[in-house]
């Protein structure tokens, strides 16, 4: 048996896989967030388990209106099966109930409405004591094609809805993180990321959550030519080249992140629902995948000089869009916590 003497960052799996792209029309079943935990407590690589699961705040696993009683039985859930909540995500789109950031003003006020009931429940599970760590995530919930008709003033007009999602988490103690993912507007370039943050302006409320799936599209600029790093024709078998850009890219964006998911990506995009271009997740072990996960973790894990961060109290698979055959395969998350794992022996530490 190998040992693994680092202990954190915590390991999460995402419940959420069991609800995205589920449950609509044509789409394959909701998968169950009991079946959810299940398989998540039920993985196990030399001994090692998961610590928890990050949740999306959206019915049939979640109910954003959730009763103190119905926060109670999902605490008593996860408890049972030794793991932990850490980071929710805050069902801040227009179809989960929420409105564009950078929409009419009943639209953002919907959005800020629920930040404010995801902070309620983020709040809620810490005072059971399933719940240690994490984030709210949100984003703009704004297309591409929205945001272009008039950049600087979406991207003003994001911003201060923005500050307004940070002045309600700071009333329930909680931290907002946003999911750089090309599909929304103002978040759909690693530059047009930094420049939303910034004039957000709310260091310590607000950050990045870096998913390394889609921060990978970013180097190739899908959905802002002008902003890819990438050259045109890149050869992925030049990993120099790979790595100067995902140096150049987690420079601007490492400082702002709060919230960080492993995951692979095989370069490709797709549009779906409410979605623009945005990526395809893939098991650790898809030889289409561009990423060597270990060791690109170490550009948002480690600082330029190398050294271990520590920023982070857990770290999350995020793993959407797989069928549900795959999912419910226990060598699936077997495969990813062993990839987990191994980013944390590399660039993990013990406490």
């Amino acid at each position: 048996m190998a040992d693994h003497t680092n202990n954190f960052p915590k390991l999460h799996n995402a419940a959420w896989p069991g609800v995205v792209g589920k449950g609509s029309p044509g789409a394959e079943p909701f998968i169950p967030l009991d079946d959810m935990l299940d398989m998540t407590a039920a993985a196990s690589v030399d001994g090692v388990k998961f610590d928890g699961v990050d949740l999306f705040l959206f019915d049939p696993h979640v109910s954003i209106d959730s009763t103190d009683d119905d926060l109670k039985v999902l605490a008593d859930k996860v408890a049972s099966r030794n793991l932990k909540i850490g980071s929710i995500v805050a069902p801040v789109w227009p179809p989960t109930g929420g409105g564009s950031a950078i929409g009419l003003e009943p639209e953002r006020a919907q959005f800020v409405t629920q930040v404010r009931k995801a902070c309620r429940i983020g709040q809620k599970l810490r005072e059971l004591g399933v719940r240690d760590y994490g984030i709210v995530r949100i984003d703009t919930a704004a297309g591409v094609g929205d945001w272009a008709k008039d950049p600087a003033a979406n991207t003003r007009k994001a911003a201060e809805t923005f500050r307004r999602a940070c002045d309600v988490a700071s009333e329930f103690g909680e931290r907002l993180a946003a999911e750089g993912e090309i599909c929304w507007g103002a978040m759909h370039s690693w530059k047009e990321m930094v420049r939303l943050l910034e004039l957000t302006d709310r260091p310590g409320v607000i950050g990045f959550q870096a998913d390394m799936a889609h921060t990978l599209l970013y180097t190739l600029g899908y959905n802002a030519p002008e902003d890819r790093i990438l050259p045109e024709g890149y050869d992925w078998q030049d990993r120099s080249t790979l790595g100067a850009a995902l140096k150049t890219l987690t420079a601007a964006l490492r400082p702002w992140t709060i919230d960080f998911h492993v995951a692979q990506n095989d370069a490709t995009v797709f549009g779906s629902g409410s979605h623009d271009k945005t990526g395809r997740h893939c098991l650790p072990t898809d030889p289409n995948g561009k990423l060597k996960i270990t060791e690109d973790a170490a550009h948002w894990l480690r600082d330029e000089q190398g050294t271990v961060l520590k920023k982070f109290q857990h770290m999350c698979w995020d793993g959407c869009m797989f069928p549900n055959d795959v999912m419910r395969k226990p060598e699936t998350w077997n495969s990813i916590l062993q990839t987990m794992i191994s980013v944390r022996d590399a660039h993990g530490w013990k406490a």
